[in-house]
């Protein structure tokens, strides 16, 4: 039924009521989401701002840190003993050149010793190829790192140098020479380790991680979270490298909003990646009271479902079948209510309206019908007399020609012919006796015609064989072959019956190959049998016709058209779906 061009579910009241239910409901869902959304985004906005200013604090630390240092680097460049040892190292003797040097050596640990992100101080003397360091003492020079540190290096800033995976400060004295070598210069290498240790201080979120970045990328100190994807990490610094947009992403599987500061004078970065947990984790309650204002949504949408299903949509819907039912002609339709409601009143109508449809059926229709099945009595009794009189001529000749033997068999086969029509028990038999009867007929026929006429029947489809049908629709048509198109033939006459079944429909078709038959012929058959006249004349083709049109309505009849054997093909049609019994006229 819902399937139906008249009455499908897409258009149903109920449907309509439940949509415009949720439309009504539809904003107030709408404001839980976005009051949840913008939670969400104020309070990753607060935890980014306040990371942010976190790590930009610290850098300005770091910053002063290293600008304090540099200042202890340079002042070392005005180390008395330092430049006594680069310019007068030739003129000293052996132990003032190792008191001096202790004394550099003890100043160098002093800076090394004042800030926990110094690793080692070193100072290279190129005029006495030395280099003394806070660590490692004195040694000699090594002309090529020197070269290498030299060109690195460059101008007098505060700006952290990366070289060879380290991170530097650096001053040289210059000579006062014009592009020429420096009297010495001082390196302090930065302890990374002290550095990654200083990112601790940002994890205060459990699951989050920090990282330090150079300028060039190659300087990368991981703590926390970082560590176990710092190749992603890695990946998607450089592909951000130049954007502010910094949102959330997915980092060893789990989402991660990323904030990062940066100092110019360190050419360095900070990225802090914060696990979206976290900003979730202080609007759990908030999000508990989200899904139960989704569940108690659903609940009241389920309710008013069902309630409307129940109290609306199912009476309305059993009144939508009933109307159905009595337009397929179901008029035993009666409708019970218990309540006395708008359906109630509409069911009582309903009833009083199929009570009524009855009583003028009982007046209108059936006798309407009776008056149809008196006309086919009267049809199926025309054919008999013309039938008799065929035989008795028949049986004349035989016993003027004095054959005996085929007078006693033609004698029995027309004994069960005529036992056959005169039964008058139904109007309808099953396709089986019909064409037990049709061949009976035949044989009678081909004791007169047997040396010039044939009859070929093909084997009736045993499915088919309880088929109700009306009495006496084959055998007119053999024997219309016989009359009209056979009798004159000389020899090699031939009848054929066989059975089609295809598109819920069952046909038997007579065929003949007779000579006599023209155009014009076949044309004023086909106009006979398309007449609707009701007074127009009712025998042999057309009389069978009409019958088969008043027993199966539209669906059946008698088709005719020219068959490949030359003679007349007369085909019978009439509804079939495979079943034992085909719906016709009501019997009572």
């Amino acid at each position: 039924m819902f399937n139906s061009p008249m009455f499908s579910f897409r258009n149903t009241l109920f449907l309509r009521l439940i949509f415009t239910f949720l439309l009504i409901l539809m904003p107030l869902i709408i404001l839980g989401v976005y009051l949840y959304q913008w939670s969400i985004h104020t309070a990753r906005e607060d935890i980014a701002k306040t990371a942010v200013s976190q790590t930009s604090f610290y850098l300005t630390d770091l910053e002063n840190e290293i600008e304090r240092i540099k200042l202890l680097q340079f002042g070392l460049l005005e180390d008395e003993d330092l430049n006594k040892l680069t310019l007068l190292w030739n003129r000293m003797g052996v132990i003032e050149k190792t008191e001096k040097m202790n004394s550099l050596r003890n100043r160098l640990y002093l800076i090394q010793n004042s800030s926990v992100y110094i690793k080692e101080v070193s100072v290279y003397i190129h005029p006495i190829d030395r280099t003394i360091s806070s660590v490692d003492g004195v040694s000699p020079l090594d002309e090529e790192r020197y070269e290498a540190i030299r060109s690195v290096y460059g101008s007098r800033n505060s700006q952290i140098i990366e070289w060879k995976n380290g991170l530097y400060l650096s001053a040289s004295k210059p000579s006062g020479k014009p592009k020429g070598q420096p009297l010495f210069i001082v390196e302090i290498e930065l302890d990374q380790q002290k550095l990654k240790e200083a990112l601790t201080q940002f994890n205060t979120y459990s699951g989050s991680g920090s990282l330090l970045v150079s300028a060039s990328g190659n300087i990368q100190l991981a703590s926390g979270s970082v560590t176990s994807f710092l190749q992603e990490a890695s990946s998607y610094i450089g592909q951000r490298k130049n954007s502010d947009d910094y949102g959330a992403s997915k980092f060893g599987g789990h989402l991660y909003y990323t904030v990062y500061a940066s100092s110019d004078k360190l050419n360095m970065a900070i990225y802090r990646f914060i696990p979206s947990g976290v900003i979730r984790k202080p609007l759990d309650k908030f999000y508990t009271w989200a899904w139960l204002f989704a569940a108690a949504a659903f609940v009241i949408v389920a309710l008013y479902t069902m309630s409307t299903y129940k109290f609306i949509h199912k009476p309305l819907l059993r009144l939508v079948k009933s109307f159905r039912r009595v337009e397929n002609g179901d008029l035993d339709q009666v409708i019970t209510h218990a309540s006395k409601d708008e359906f109630g009143y509409l069911y009582s109508r309903f009833n009083q309206m199929v009570s009524n449809l009855r009583s003028l059926i009982d007046q209108a229709y059936r006798q309407k019908l009776l008056a149809q099945r008196s006309e086919l009595k009267q049809l199926q009794s025309q054919i008999n007399p013309h039938f008799l009189f065929n035989s008795l001529f028949i049986l004349n000749t035989m016993a003027r020609t004095g054959d005996m033997e085929r007078v006693e068999q033609f004698t029995i086969q027309l004994g069960e012919y005529f036992r056959f029509v005169t039964r008058s028990a139904s109007d309808e038999i099953s396709l089986a006796q019909e064409m037990k009867h049709a061949r009976t007929y035949t044989e009678i026929q081909l004791l007169r015609f047997s040396r010039r006429i044939r009859a070929r029947f093909e084997d009736l489809p045993e499915e088919a064989g309880q088929v109700r049908v009306p009495r006496l629709i084959v055998q007119p048509l053999i024997e219309n072959a016989f009359e009209h198109s056979l009798e004159r033939k000389e020899e090699n006459g031939l009848v054929v019956v066989r059975f089609e079944i295809a598109n819920d429909e069952l046909r038997i078709m007579v065929e003949d190959n007779g000579d006599d038959l023209t155009d014009e012929k076949l044309s004023e058959i086909a106009m006979a049998l398309a007449n609707r006249d009701e007074y127009a004349e009712t025998t042999g083709m057309v009389n069978i016709h009409r019958r088969l049109t008043i027993t199966f309505g539209e669906r059946g009849g008698v088709a005719v058209a020219r068959s490949k054997l030359g003679g007349l093909r007369a085909t019978l049609y009439f509804p079939w779906e495979g079943q034992a019994d085909v719906p016709t006229l009501d019997r009572r």
